[in-house]
């Protein structure tokens, strides 16, 4: 709520915060044009979340172009609940990637294993796996994007 996003704005506005570093909060959509417009302009702000096209009838998805519109320049896609709870796939994922970067934005890129996986020993499969998948939709962009 607009309660706890206050207060850790304003933790972040008392720092100190390095100026080496760029700080990336990540923010459910309904917030994202509140987070902006309070963050200090060395913080960017990051939707959690967008569709793999500029338009059409996507009820309830956002694009990069809606991201952009309110004032930020960061997406992350592939987090794994996106990937577990809404199934998304490493296809899938690519696609949102390329066209978040195609459209302008910073991409978080979500990798990684369930705890099923680790246990099983699958970490590295997974990771290069899901990581392969993102390479064509990255192209040279890789100063863009933050893997996670």
């Amino acid at each position: 709520d607009k309660n706890q996003i206050n207060e850790i704005i304003n933790n972040l506005k008392k720092g100190p915060l390095d100026p080496n570093v760029e700080v990336i909060i990540g923010v459910p959509a309904i917030y994202l044009a509140y987070v902006k417009s309070i963050a200090p302009e060395n913080i960017h702000v990051a939707a959690q979340n967008c569709w793999k096209a500029p338009k059409g009838a996507f009820t309830g998805e956002i694009s990069p172009a809606m991201i952009q519109d309110v004032g930020c320049d960061w997406v992350i896609l592939g987090h794994s609940e996106r990937r577990t709870i809404f199934g998304e796939k490493d296809e899938l994922v690519a696609e949102k990637v390329a066209h978040a970067l195609e459209s302008g934005l910073k991409v978080i890129a979500c990798i990684g294993e369930t705890l099923e996986e680790r246990e099983a020993g699958k970490t590295e499969e997974v990771v290069f796996r899901q990581t392969k998948a993102m390479i064509p939709a990255i192209g040279n962009n890789w100063d863009k994007v933050v893997l996670a």
